[in-house]
């Protein structure tokens, strides 16, 4: 194993770059972000869940080789986003569609990962499925100081009939020493139609709004980070008349929330696709502190959509979607169905 430079071991980059003048400062940076895994599953039936509809549960032959090139698939993107500018893998990051904390312990100790020491907060939710919401971080960099899940309750419009789908998750802890919060979300799907489906995440929204703002009541200032496959885009409504936020820095507001991922989305850019058409599902959003001028300690400076070349589909109906695991009934050894997304968030130093 190389050893690795004293600068690069700090887990942090200094950088030279010119913010407001020609004169070069030097700046230290991380990377948040987020990641839907594609059903991370287990080998294992799960009485207690709807398991075995699971991808890899239908799998016939080979199905713990099949599991072990998921988890090091899944290990391979992550220690790779944020890398070319912050030269480490992501400082914390949230995940969506995995199966318990024992998949999550298997991927950040796979050998691409367990070098950067990686924490998880995980929570059961109710989901139907069986699959759950997680926050990772590099133990070195982060420090949880609470965590909580929080319920949402949705109902069917015919049955009346409780719906059960993932929690919402609230970590808050110290980045570098300094706090911020990051609620991790994977919002109702669109099952039954984007229309019949759209109170189910409308009320998911609203349930992250009051999370923010029970946050924002302790704290206006709060460094707030929202994220998730929201299974809604960047201009949907619950995007833009419940949570209210904003592509433009200058139109937020002190407890408002600024979405650097609703320009990508009019450029036509997305990190999912469906019959020809892009969506961009996974966001990540942020409070109004993230994004003010004064870098004297951790504010947004770049987001991006982690759509590398390997990360793509080369061939067949799905060209140049992202290039997923499981299709036609068996394993593609490819990655996930969604492209990760991130921010950088740089600090000032002497």
């Amino acid at each position: 194993m190389k050893t690795l430079k004293p600068w690069i071991a700090t887990f942090f980059l200094l950088l030279c770059i010119n913010i407001h003048s020609q004169e070069k400062k030097k700046f230290k940076i991380h990377t948040v972000a987020f990641y839907n895994l594609e059903n991370l599953f287990d080998t294992i039936n799960d009485p207690n869940k709807f398991d075995e509809a699971s991808p890899i549960m239908e799998m016939k032959t080979e199905i713990g080789d099949i599991y072990k090139k998921k988890v090091s698939n899944m290990a391979r993107v992550i220690s790779d986003i944020g890398s070319e500018m912050a030269h480490n893998s992501p400082a914390v990051i949230g995940v969506s569609e995995v199966e318990n904390r024992s998949v999550l312990e298997d991927l950040v100790n796979d050998p691409l990962l367990i070098n950067k020491d990686y924490g998880i907060v995980h929570y059961d939710s109710p989901d139907a499925r069986g699959i759950d919401v997680a926050f990772l971080y590099q133990k070195k960099l982060f420090t949880p100081l609470h965590t909580s899940s929080h319920e949402l309750k949705i109902y069917d419009d015919n049955t009346r009939e409780r719906v059960y789908t993932r929690d919402q998750l609230l970590v808050s802890g110290k980045l570098d020493g300094e706090m911020i919060h990051v609620i991790v979300n994977h919002w109702p799907s669109r099952r039954g139609g984007e229309a019949r489906s759209r109170p189910k995440r409308v009320a998911a929204a609203k349930l992250n709004k009051s999370i923010i703002d029970s946050l924002q009541a302790i704290d206006p200032y709060a460094k707030i980070f929202t994220m998730g496959d929201l299974n809604d885009d960047p201009t949907n409504a619950s995007v833009k008349k419940i949570l209210k936020a904003k592509k433009d820095r200058e139109d937020v507001g002190l407890k408002g929330i600024y979405n650097p991922m609703e320009n990508f989305f009019r450029k036509g850019l997305g990190s999912n696709a469906y019959r020809d058409a892009w969506s961009l599902f996974d966001q990540i959003m942020m409070t109004k502190p993230l994004i003010e001028k004064d870098y004297s300690s951790f504010r947004f400076y770049q987001a991006g959509i982690y759509n590398k070349n390997y990360l793509v589909n080369k061939e067949g109906r799905y060209k140049g979607y992202p290039l997923r695991s499981f299709a036609d009934g068996g394993f593609t050894d490819g990655f996930s169905d969604h492209f990760p997304v991130y921010v950088y968030i740089i600090k000032q130093i002497d």
